[in-house]
């Protein structure tokens, strides 16, 4: 048969195409896909400097409410060529990193405990909620009062700021697994801690990430708003003190320069951790087509 001798040939050649490495046209694809990924946000980066520029150009509003473009460039290109914008960088980056990993240690477990005990979730539930919707600067004057002007004031609006969003995140995705996997842990005898370490945590994890993002994002701005109100040569000096330094001296080159360096590392962190993470955890589920 003819017809099907050939068909038989399609179909190894399709397979054979599948065991084929990827060649040069799909390499031309992802070189277009990063092109797509870089060329918008740089695109943007210049309209809006033309922009900023024409408005400056124009005298809508004072020099000192509406800098050129060029003086907080010189800013910004002055603090890191002496090496003071890392100095800042560091001083904020490496708090937000350690109270976020503590943020983790206590949300997770009481994440747990919220999403798989009822009386856990009647009782500090709504309390959860309500703590992620609360502003962290409200935390602020009260850490203060608490524990004065030390590095204890920041990593407490830090918590205060961030736990509620990681556990209600973990809660949320453990809300959306199916009850199946639970009972299947259970039936291969699974106890409460390997079925939440081997079952309930993966099966979570697209929503625990997604709290895991929203907490470090909450944790951030917790942190900015700490080192604006609460500053002390004890605590050194981060970029929310460097900002704050630019509204008590009314100099708007250097508030722009560090809401851009504070900008930077929102950023930074988004592409380095959280979008490779969620990418893996995408692939891992064959979701590519969001990647």
């Amino acid at each position: 048969m003819p017809q099907l001798d050939d068909l038989d040939a399609k179909v190894e050649a399709g397979l054979d195409a599948l065991d084929t490495p990827p060649d040069l046209d799909q390499g031309r694809s992802r070189t277009r896909r990063v092109l797509w990924a870089v060329m918008p946000p740089v695109l943007f980066l210049v309209v809006a400097i033309v922009v900023w520029q024409c408005l400056w150009a124009a005298a809508f509003w004072p020099e000192y409410q509406l800098p050129a473009p060029l003086a907080v460039w010189d800013e910004l290109w002055g603090q890191i060529s002496h090496g003071q914008a890392f100095g800042f960088i560091w001083t904020s980056v490496h708090r937000a990193v350690l109270g976020f990993l503590i943020a983790i240690v206590i949300a997770t477990p009481l994440g747990l405990l919220v999403a798989k005990v009822r009386v856990v979730r009647s009782a500090i539930g709504p309390f959860l909620s309500g703590l992620q919707s609360l502003p962290s600067v409200a935390w602020v004057p009260a850490a203060v009062l608490w524990f004065g002007v030390t590095p204890t004031t920041m990593y407490a609006v830090l918590l205060l700021g961030s736990v509620p969003s990681i556990a209600n995140g973990l809660v949320a995705g453990i809300d959306q697994i199916p009850p199946i996997l639970p009972r299947v842990g259970k039936v291969l005898g699974a106890g409460r801690l390997k079925a939440s370490w081997h079952i309930l945590l993966p099966a979570a994890l697209p929503g625990y990430l997604a709290g895991l993002k929203q907490g470090w994002a909450f944790s951030w701005r917790s942190l900015m708003a700490a080192e604006i109100i609460a500053t002390s040569p004890l605590l050194g000096k981060g970029l929310g003190a460097y900002l704050d330094d630019g509204r008590t001296l009314s100099d708007m080159p250097t508030v722009i320069s560090a809401i851009v360096l504070i900008l930077l590392v929102g950023v930074g962190i988004e592409l380095l951790v959280f979008r490779p993470l969620e990418r893996s955890v995408l692939r891992t589920r064959g979701l590519t087509g969001a990647l």
